[in-house]
């Protein structure tokens, strides 16, 4: 593989490391701003509202932009937003910088997604897309996990910092590592559908339940993992230090459901969807009950990483399936999905805390959504998953059977 494809999984693992990161840091922003625990987690949602939103509209808008210099650009800004989110004495301005970085991440995968497979020979494009997206499911089990400590050691700021500084060697090899024009159509080549054309598959209803289905199970997700903190403190009284511990237990299980999904979603997708899916609802009615037991606790966190990644990964195959006659915006389209259910989850997750009492609300939530997605899944499981489907289609998944 090349460098500079290397350069590109850098970034995407600080980007990664960034979305993922105030899963632990939620209670020590809470303080320094003089903030509700909820209103600090909606930060969770300001980014992954910045990503529904920068998803579709950089995919779009970059579609006939240099190569390299939006990469730059995107990188860039990433690290500028950062080093303001760090400085300022304002959650406004934080919360502000949050959704500007998040619509550069956006961008920056958009671009980066394309650019990675014209850096490979024609037969190596899978591969190339999981090298480059394997920055996320590494920045889950490592970046997350250390910017906890790194933050509950020198503050929250920090790991603010620590993103902005390792964005510095990603955009120094990328000006000077990645080739000129990357990415750029060749005369000869087959243009892409036109962007009315692509729009246009989000009519059809297929693609629309499936990534109903996606946002809803990943609100559950989002609804615990941004919340994780005050239920390792409060519920399980452990000390925070306990928290990366549980981050890097919920890493390893998301890298683990991963890859089953990587190898079945193909062609098992339904059992995928519907008994794992079932058994993450149960998942999660567990947590509930068994939060007090810290042994518990960290078994149920390794499954649930396990079961929510599995059954995620393979919803967004789905939708890149579903989404087959958009070719530039299919990952947009599945990249949106997931993100609508990070903001909604984070968002009822945080009025549970304020009507359940103690910090179980999250978990609550996560049950409720959960329930919902399987209901509809199992109700309309011949439409979101029907027996005829090409696996040939899914090469340009943005997963690429690494990251959700």
């Amino acid at each position: 593989m090349p460098l500079a494809l290397y350069l590109l999984a850098l970034v995407v693992f600080a980007m990664g490391t960034s979305e993922f990161m105030l899963a632990g840091l939620v209670p020590d922003i809470s303080a320094h701003f003089g903030v509700s625990v909820g209103t600090a987690g909606l930060l969770t949602s300001a980014f992954a509202a910045g990503m529904v939103i920068g998803a579709p509209t950089m995919a779009a808008s970059t579609r006939r932009l240099p190569t390299k210099a939006t990469l730059l650009g995107c990188v860039l800004v990433f690290a500028l937003s950062h080093v303001v989110g760090a400085l300022t004495p304002d959650f406004t301005v934080l919360f502000v910088t949050r959704v500007l970085a998040a619509i550069v991440n956006a961008g920056f995968l958009a671009v980066a997604l394309g650019a990675a497979t014209k850096l490979v020979a024609a037969d190596r494009k899978g591969r190339a897309v999981a090298v480059l997206l394997s920055g996320t499911t590494v920045a889950t089990v490592v970046g997350v996990p250390i910017g906890s400590l790194l933050g509950t050691a020198m503050g929250w700021q920090s790991t603010f910092w620590a993103i902005a500084l390792l964005c510095i060697p990603a955009a120094i090899g990328i000006a000077t590592g990645f080739p000129t024009g990357t990415g750029q159509p060749s005369a000869d080549a087959t243009l892409p559908p036109s962007l009315r054309s692509e729009l246009a598959q989000l009519r059809s209803p297929r693609l629309v339940l499936t990534m109903l289905l996606a946002a809803l199970v990943n609100a559950g997700i989002f609804a615990v993992l941004t919340f994780i903190a005050p239920v390792v403190m409060d519920t399980a009284d452990l000390s925070q230090w306990w928290v990366s511990v549980v981050l890097v237990l919920f890493g390893i299980g998301s890298a683990i459901g991963v890859t089953i999904a990587g190898r079945f979603s193909d062609t098992r997708p339904r059992l995928l969807i519907v008994g794992a899916g079932g058994v993450l609802l149960l998942g999660w009615i567990a947590l509930a009950l068994f939060a007090t037991n810290p042994v518990a606790l960290f078994g149920l966190v390794l499954a649930q990483g396990v079961l929510g990644f599995a059954v995620g990964s393979t919803l967004l195959t789905q939708v890149l399936y579903a989404a087959a006659g958009a070719p530039t915006m299919a990952g947009s389209y599945a990249t949106a999905a997931l993100n609508v259910g990070a903001v909604v989850g984070p968002i009822f997750a945080a009025a549970a805390l304020g009507l359940i009492p103690g910090a179980l609300g999250p978990v609550w939530t996560a049950t409720i959504v959960t329930a919902a997605a399987l209901l509809l899944a199992s109700s309309l499981l011949r439409v979101i998953a029907p027996k005829a489907q090409h696996p040939s289609r899914v090469g340009s998944s943005p997963t690429g059977g690494t990251s959700v």
